[in-house]
């Protein structure tokens, strides 16, 4: 075979893979800090993040140091045993944890976290009925996807879980007339993000965990794509000074490494021995990679410069005059443009342009970038978000 009839990159992924992921037309090779290349050089302003993962940045050479010395001590690891790494990371990440969370069950995704917490929350109760929030996106495995309000992803699978319900995010009447003595949880992201970038109010959050407290019922914040300074502090609910019982964590938490985690209230009983487990959970790379990460968002006090470019970013945002423009609004670094329209014409513009960004719904135009974007590279996204919605 010629150089001229070999396959393409996308040709090869096109035969081989699933089939389930809308493929964009683009094929990404490399990455540094908040700029990403394609197979031809060009250098695009990556505001996708790996859907919320790269709040670091990409190719940080401390985790990248840290990935590479590890693999040649020791990856995997399960939890029947002691480990160093494991030990370290746990006690590294518990000091970040809000409040009361002070134990910590590793998986390997946002999803497997929101799993364990639900698990955890029935465990915990001997109740069966879970509250989450319309515009909830909580994951795609069983659980998870019985927590998540679009139906578009809930039908195919159907039927789910029993015993979830969905009642109006921001809406303290609808929860509490949801919530029972029977409720195990309500489960709740601190901010919207798949569902149109919605925060959650200081007065939501902290009567959600009032109603709770009145039933018995637990409280589940789901922080995969929040925490780890994303919204300008280490966790959201930390703007509202609410504790959960249980919060889910994914995404930034170690690097891009896969990794997710539950943090654990002593409010939450019943975590015997056997209950639940996790062959990759907990391994030493991630965990290496989870050490590196944290200890370098701490170096360059990424909530700090998160809180700063994302007022600055909404700022700008907010300056453009685009008659296609609903609302912007957003926390640190997780901002949405709500259009009046369809926001799919406007992505493969920005990409076009040199932008990369995701949609949050229809008509959500959502930027997702790495902390340590420029405001330099913020003032060039803007000037191309304003430039595709005048056209």
């Amino acid at each position: 075979m010629t150089e001229a009839t070999a396959p393409t990159i996308q040709q090869l992924e096109q035969q081989f893979t699933s089939g389930v992921y809308p493929k964009r037309d683009l094929t990404i090779v490399r990455g540094r800090d908040a700029m990403l290349w394609d197979d031809h050089g060009r250098e695009y302003i990556d505001c996708v993040g790996g859907q919320g993962v790269s709040t670091l940045g990409h190719a940080n050479p401390a985790v990248a140091a840290a990935i590479a010395e590890q693999a040649l001590t020791m990856i995997s690891c399960p939890e029947i045993f002691y480990n160093d790494k494991r030990a370290e990371f746990e006690q590294l990440l518990v000091s970040l944890l809000p409040g009361e969370l002070k134990r910590v069950y590793l998986a390997n995704s946002g999803a497997e976290a929101v799993e364990a917490a639900l698990k955890f929350a029935i465990l915990s109760t001997g109740r069966h009925q879970v509250v989450s929030t319309v515009r909830a996106f909580h994951g795609r495995t069983m659980g998870a996807l019985s927590a998540t309000y679009e139906p578009k992803y809930r039908e195919p699978f159907q039927p789910l879980v029993p015993g979830f319900t969905h009642v109006p995010y921001n809406n303290l009447d609808a929860l509490a007339n949801a919530v029972t003595d029977e409720t195990a949880a309500v489960i709740v992201e601190a901010v919207q993000g798949e569902g149109g970038v919605h925060p959650g109010t200081h007065a939501y959050l902290l009567g959600a965990r009032q109603i709770v407290d009145k039933h018995g019922a637990l409280l589940i914040i789901d922080e995969v794509q929040t925490g780890f300074a994303r919204t300008g502090k280490w966790f959201a609910v930390e703007h509202s000074g609410v504790t959960p019982d249980l919060m889910t964590m994914g995404k930034a938490i170690a690097g891009g490494v896969p990794m997710g985690a539950v943090g654990i209230r002593d409010t939450v009983k019943n975590l015997a021995p056997g209950v639940h487990g996790s062959t990759f959970g907990g391994n030493p790379l991630a965990c290496a990679a989870g050490i590196a990460s944290i200890n370098e968002m701490k170096r360059l006090d990424l909530p700090m410069q998160a809180a700063e470019k994302g007022d600055y970013f909404i700022e700008r945002l907010e300056e453009i005059n685009a008659p296609v423009i609903r609302e912007v609004r957003g926390r640190g670094l997780l901002i949405g443009v709500e259009l009046k329209t369809k926001v799919a014409p406007y992505l493969r513009a920005l990409q076009t342009e040199g932008v990369l960004a995701l949609p949050a719904g229809m008509n959500v135009l959502r930027f997702l970038p790495p902390a340590v974007i420029t405001h330099q590279q913020i003032d060039f996204v803007v000037e191309k978000t304003a430039k595709v919605l005048a056209s």
